[in-house]
């Protein structure tokens, strides 16, 4: 391979690892070579000599139903893979939903058998992250881990920035009466999406006005039900996500509410689920590929020696006719 590429070994060694300190001539001529010799690295000897796995762990610490039925996992899922399959690394899928799950994962990641964890999803009260820490595996988070700020990097969307949006964007479209189904308390997303629906109504914040879900279509369904009870002249709801958005729907057409006529609706996330919507539904749009290429690069960084950063994205308010 030296030869071919007319460097030295070291050269091709530092190329092939994804090193630093190669002058971009060398570099391509290193490529140039590879392209034309069909080589392979040897990954088992490359694990032998660095005393890493090259793999990476997309960490779940959810029920297993979840992966399948929230569109926002399979959407990170995809970005991660794809990121990660371009530094020639695998990714293994790990779910963490209950306690057994959670044992065998910590057990899993111990061993060695990947470098570091994509940790997609974090509750406050769950112990999967100081394990993690514990083990002193390198761990990136999405979405701030409460209660580990500045101990764990994170990648994330502006969370509380993005419902004050939602809320003046409802604001400016004539709606007074706006109501919002959160996600858990103990999630970021369900706390500071919260926090910023919260802050941008000001005075005219009313907790009656609040119901709290679990990111699902059927807790999206119950809060709504629960909202109309409580409020019935109620002009708007912001749901946390985009499933409990769809089941906000559900109920709103159960009561006979014509969205956005009497009701309007935005979500968060827009998964893909959203545009499928009748009427289609206005969201918060997160990069969901930025979110997965910040996340691998970050935890590779962590993995190769450098600091901890977290990395805060903007989200896009998507307007569609459910306001």
């Amino acid at each position: 391979m030296a030869a071919a590429a007319g460097v030295s070994r070291g050269t091709v060694s530092r190329v092939i690892n994804g090193g630093h300190w190669v002058s971009p001539p060398a570099r391509e001529a290193v490529e140039q070579a590879i392209a034309t010799t069909g080589y392979r690295a040897n990954q088992h000897a490359r694990s032998l000599v660095t005393g890493r796995s090259n793999s990476l762990a997309f960490l779940i610490t959810e029920p297993q139903s979840r992966l399948f039925a929230d569109p926002v996992f399979s959407m990170l899922l995809r970005g991660a893979a794809e990121a990660v399959s371009a530094r020639s690394m695998a990714l293994v899928v790990l779910v963490a939903g209950t306690p057994s799950e959670r044992e065998n994962a910590a057990q899993y990641i111990g061993a060695g058998h990947v470098d570091g964890v994509l940790l997609i999803s974090s509750h406050e009260s769950d112990p999967m992250v100081q394990l993690l820490l514990e083990q002193d595996i390198p761990t990136v988070a999405c979405g701030m881990p409460l209660g580990f700020a500045g101990r764990v990097p994170s990648v994330s969307v502006e969370e509380a920035g993005s419902a004050r949006t939602v809320v003046a964007h409802l604001r400016e479209r004539g709606r007074r009466r706006i109501a919002m189904i959160t996600g858990p308390m103990d999630t970021p997303g369900g706390r500071y999406r919260l926090e910023g629906y919260r802050d941008e109504l000001g005075d005219d914040f009313d907790d009656s006005l609040v119901v709290h879900g679990d990111w699902s279509q059927d807790s999206g369904t119950a809060g709504m039900e629960e909202l109309l009870a409580r409020h019935p002249d109620l002009d708007a709801v912001f749901a946390g996500s985009d499933l409990m958005a769809a089941g906000a729907i559900i109920a709103l057409g159960r009561a006979g509410r014509s969205i956005p006529d009497d009701v309007a609706v935005v979500g968060f996330d827009d998964s893909g689920l959203a545009q499928a919507l009748d009427p289609p539904l206005t969201t918060m749009r997160q990069p969901f590929d930025a979110i997965s290429v910040e996340m691998v690069n970050t935890l590779v960084g962590l993995v190769e020696g450098g600091g901890t950063r977290s990395v805060t994205l903007p989200a896009t308010l998507v307007v569609r006719e459910s306001t």
